[in-house]
């Protein structure tokens, strides 16, 4: 290992497992080779190796080590081996971890499809409530027309395990051809072309309108939330374990992201809280590239009062006659993130 800091940032920057400790097979070398990987780094980023004023960094870049390779044994050790979680509709295999949401792990498993487990059992109730979103969002009259913009729910699972009892659901796969707003934002630095963010913005805001119809505010909207599919201009809203129905308090907020949430923070949730971080978003996403026109509508939409701010369902329209006033008719304009190319 070269050094500590080289530690702490391969640690700290990895998004999968295989960032570490590498892809490839199941043989006894590869494994082996993983596990010496594994002990390097564990040494080289211990927290009693650190400064008292450096401690947190240190525990919390462990405890991702620690994640990570154990994600990465569950993924190329002998699949009969692996954890199995049995739901309501069948069987399924834990793999690798493909993404570290803020209250739960994605494991990629078999059948195309990803459970969504809680690391702390207390986080079951935001599991449960993102069940219950996506079941609304399917079944519903008013909001079925939307379900391409939501993630599909395919089973749910009650793993009970070491003493402690852990809601799990089993969604589609989103990870391949998709990425999230925060790649964008890191692949876009000044910001976007408005009229790339024009349909991101457009299919955001359906997915909102599809939600409140149904009595359901998301109230966490961050760039981490909103995933988008370059090639066919796709959205999906992510991140519903955060939900709540109109009128209630979410059970948590996203800490590292207060600056996003409106000033109501703290009360009941209502549709206006969505709206409000949905054009906080648009703000920091245009960055240095946000028209006069389109500040002027993302502050209309961000005002104080959140009895002031329109409702989704009304934004559809007002939305696309900016569009049409400022770029006339809609043409359809390819989309890449740089990161993604080659892929």
């Amino acid at each position: 290992m070269k050094t500590i800091s080289t530690a702490l940032e391969i640690v700290e920057a990895a998004r999968v497992s295989a960032d570490v400790f590498g892809g490839g097979s199941s043989d006894l070398d590869t494994r082996r080779a993983a596990k010496r990987r594994f002990h390097r780094l564990a040494s080289a980023i211990h927290p009693d190796r650190a400064k008292p004023e450096d401690r947190v960094r240190y525990s919390a870049a462990t405890s991702r080590l620690n994640e990570l390779y154990r994600s990465w044994a569950a993924e190329f050790e002998p699949a009969d081996s692996r954890p199995v979680y049995v739901g309501e509709r069948g069987e399924y295999t834990l793999g690798g971890l493909v993404a570290r949401g803020s209250v739960a792990n994605l494991y990629r498993s078999d059948a195309g499809v990803v459970l969504k487990i809680p690391r702390n059992p207390r986080a079951n109730s935001m599991i449960e409530a993102e069940r219950n979103v996506l079941t609304d969002i399917e079944n519903s009259c008013e909001a079925g027309w939307a379900v391409s913009y939501f993630p599909r729910l395919i089973d749910r699972i009650t793993h009970v395990g070491s003493g402690t009892r852990r809601q799990i659901d089993v969604l589609d796969d989103l990870t391949e051809g998709f990425v999230s707003l925060a790649d964008v934002r890191e692949a876009y630095p000044g910001g976007l072309d408005p009229r790339d963010w024009a349909w991101m913005h457009r299919r955001l805001l359906r997915a909102l309108a599809a939600a409140h119809a149904t009595g359901w505010v998301h109230t966490a909207i961050t760039a981490e939330n909103v995933l988008i599919e370059p090639d066919r201009h796709g959205v999906v809203l992510a991140g519903w374990s955060f939900a709540t129905r109109t009128g209630s308090r979410p059970v948590a907020t996203i800490g590292s992201d207060r600056d996003s949430y409106p000033p109501e923070l703290g009360e009941g949730a209502s549709p206006a809280w969505d709206v409000y971080m949905a054009h906080h978003l648009m703000l920091r996403m245009l960055g240095e590239q946000t028209h006069e026109r389109m500040k002027a509508f993302a502050d209309g939409c961000m005002q104080d009062n959140p009895r002031l701010r329109p409702d989704a369902v009304d934004l559809l329209g007002e939305f696309d006659e900016l569009l049409d006033l400022l770029y006339g008719q809609r043409t359809f304009r390819p989309f890449a993130v740089p990161s993604m190319k080659g892929q």
